[in-house]
């Protein structure tokens, strides 16, 4: 166990999220979603709630500011958006990056499409319909390192 790092990031999240460089993807996907036939890269995180891995993840990655950061599907015609999943999310994601937008709506197969090229899809046990989340990684800011 490393210090700082929350108990929701396995070994393998971490090491995939230090891979993704600058405009990488990563999908957080709800329990119904077809991670395996969309992309090769599938990590498991059965059990665990996408806003506690938001949680986990974002105080190691920064949201790229030069694209939206944040996507996520929108609902199939005739169908509704629970708000208080996007409400939930967003909770979390403030906490690390409070001027955060919310996040870009993407049609259903869009989604899928950007799924299939992105870094990584990690399932979740999330069960909120329309729950999947697509992160942009940005640049991590430059940390000053004079001693003066």
């Amino acid at each position: 166990m490393l210090k700082g790092i929350k108990p929701c990031i396995s070994p393998e999240l971490l090491k995939v999220l230090s891979e993704m460089g600058h405009g990488d993807e990563i999908v957080l996907a709800d329990v119904h979603f077809p991670g395996h036939s969309v992309n090769s890269r599938v990590l498991r995180s059965d059990g665990l709630r996408i806003a506690e891995l938001l949680d986990g993840i974002l105080p190691l990655f920064e949201l790229d500011s030069y694209a939206p950061p944040l996507v996520m599907m929108a609902a199939v015609a005739g169908d509704r958006l629970d708000p208080a999943v996007e409400e939930f999310y967003m909770k979390s994601i403030h906490a690390h990056a409070p001027r955060t937008k919310a996040p870009e709506r993407i049609d259903r197969f869009a989604f899928y499409e950007r799924a299939r090229t992105a870094f990584a899809v990690v399932m979740t046990g999330e069960t909120a319909k329309y729950g999947n989340i697509l992160l942009k990684k940005g640049v991590t800011p430059q940390i000053n390192t004079n001693n003066s």
